[in-house]
């Protein structure tokens, strides 16, 4: 007898609104760059691009920092943006430092991106000032309410409800092994489905 299609959870997303906007407003500012004949920026460099230019060269620590990322996620964002050729890593203050900085490319452009930076938060308040319930409004909301109660718990009491978050493969046996049918199939194992 052929397994059941297990339930696509993913098929519910109370934000995938949210992130599918955001992409389409994104692509309409990398539309801005291709008619400017900017090629090969993403949106999401330019906050970097900007501090660098605004700052100078920074380590991926401090660059990091000031635009509130791990240093991880920075630092695969500059190798990124070193292949794309917006930045460079050159020798610090001493030899075991090296820093982010710009290059002539990304120098010939940093006024017009931020231009654009002005313009798209400029385009943004002119946004929340047609509708009912301002975006800053919301965030501001729910960083009260995760002040209250962190996502991690919100979430944590939720699964600890679902009985298949709390399934657990007999010792030996990899989750949603055939000789264990239905096990590993919770949402936590990203088990077979």
């Amino acid at each position: 007898m052929p397994d059941r299609p297990a339930l696509d959870p993913t098929r519910d997303s109370l934000w995938r609104p949210l992130r599918l906007l955001q992409a389409a407003m994104d692509a309409d500012i990398a539309r801005l760059y291709a008619e400017r004949q900017i090629d090969g920026l993403k949106p999401s460099y330019v906050m970097e691009l900007l501090r660098l230019h605004a700052r100078g060269p920074m380590t991926i620590r401090e660059l990091a920092e000031s635009v509130e990322r791990t240093h991880s996620a920075l630092s695969q964002k500059v190798a990124a943006m070193r292949a794309a050729g917006w930045v460079e890593t050159v020798t610090g203050d001493d030899a075991r430092t090296k820093k982010v900085t710009l290059t002539d490319r990304a120098r010939r452009v940093a006024d017009r991106l931020a231009a654009e930076w002005r313009a798209t938060e400029a385009a943004l308040a002119d946004l929340e000032a047609e509708i009912p319930y301002p975006l800053s409004r919301v965030v501001t909301d729910i960083e009260r309410a995760l002040a209250r109660k962190s996502f991690h718990d919100r979430i944590a009491e939720r699964l600890a409800e679902d009985p298949a978050w709390a399934e657990e493969p007999s010792k030996g046996e990899a989750p949603g092994s055939d000789e264990n049918p239905g096990q590993g199939e919770g949402p936590g194992t990203r088990g077979p489905a």
